[in-house]
């Protein structure tokens, strides 16, 4: 019995002894954290989404209040205000951005785009992308299994049977960017975002010439170049046979979306302008 009480007090004197060690060692290496970094963590929307590329947003946090110039830093669920109002609070100047939302660039329906076989595999577009181009002739189309959709953790994106291409609802769309890191294509852009969700994109990713184009996809660019030369803001160019345009420079005149003969070009939420009439035999002889 003496033994069994001895053993437990030796345990006992051993153990406090140990604890006061490492009270003082966890005090001599203690690093002090700034308390600000909790207030900014707040601040930010807790979503964890790696869209500004920290691992969340506690890293997030600890980025903005440890570093003197964060104008890199942007986090694109919070927004501009957002970020505004805690270089605010940090005693720190930030330039505020104009909301983004992911657009989708492909306009490569079953119907424009149709099957030249068939793939039994992994359903993945990741997948399929390291094994051919795909089920469709279009070699930078939609693979259409959804690694986009998977991806986002905000329900903004789903998969149209019909059409075979994703849905992004831009009123849920965060700008995270994760699905643009999931396409395997690089069909997916972030993309200025306009009031009422209005746009005016080129939905097509191919390089091909024309006549291969047409023969892929009813809906792709042929590189025309009608679309450049319509737009009296110079946000259009061609280049390696695709139109692209800038959403920075295009302001919505849509004189473009008229122009293109394929359809490639997508308005969203905006009525097209009305086609001029073609001109008579009469009046064009008249003009010579």
């Amino acid at each position: 019995m003496n033994a069994l009480l001895l053993t437990v007090l030796t345990l006992s004197v051993l153990g406090g002894i140990l604890a006061v060690i490492l009270y003082f060692v966890a005090q001599r290496f203690k690093v002090e954290e700034d308390p600000r970094i909790d207030d900014v963590e707040k601040m930010l929307p807790g979503a964890n989404c790696g869209g500004c590329g920290f691992a969340g947003c506690r890293s997030m946090a600890e980025a903005l209040v440890k570093r003197d110039d964060i104008s890199t830093l942007y986090c694109p669920v919070a927004g501009g205000k957002t970020m505004v109002d805690i270089a605010g609070y940090l005693g720190k100047t930030t330039q505020e951005k104009g909301p983004q939302v992911a657009t989708m660039l492909c306009g490569g329906t079953c119907q424009k785009r149709p099957k030249v076989n068939h793939y039994d595999g992994a359903k993945s577009c990741a997948v399929v992308n390291t094994l051919y181009v795909g089920e469709s002739a279009c070699a930078f189309g939609c693979l259409g299994y959804g690694d986009c959709v998977a991806s986002c953790q905000f329900g903004a994106i789903t998969m149209n049977p019909e059409t075979g291409l994703v849905e992004i609802d831009p009123d849920k769309c965060t700008a995270c960017g994760a699905c643009v890191k999931a396409c395997p294509k690089a069909l997916i852009e972030l993309r200025k975002k306009w009031p009422k969700n209005r746009a005016i994109y080129v939905a097509c990713r191919s390089k091909s010439r024309g006549a291969v184009v047409m023969k892929a996809c009813k809906a792709g660019c042929i590189g025309c170049g009608k679309c450049e030369k319509a737009c009296p803001f110079g946000a259009i160019t061609i280049d390696n046979n695709l139109a692209y345009i800038d959403p920075e420079k295009c302001k919505l005149c849509r004189k473009c979306v008229n122009e293109c003969p394929t359809g490639a070009i997508h308005i969203a939420n905006m009525e097209p302008l009305p086609k001029e009439p073609k001109p008579s035999a009469e009046k064009a002889e008249q003009k010579a």
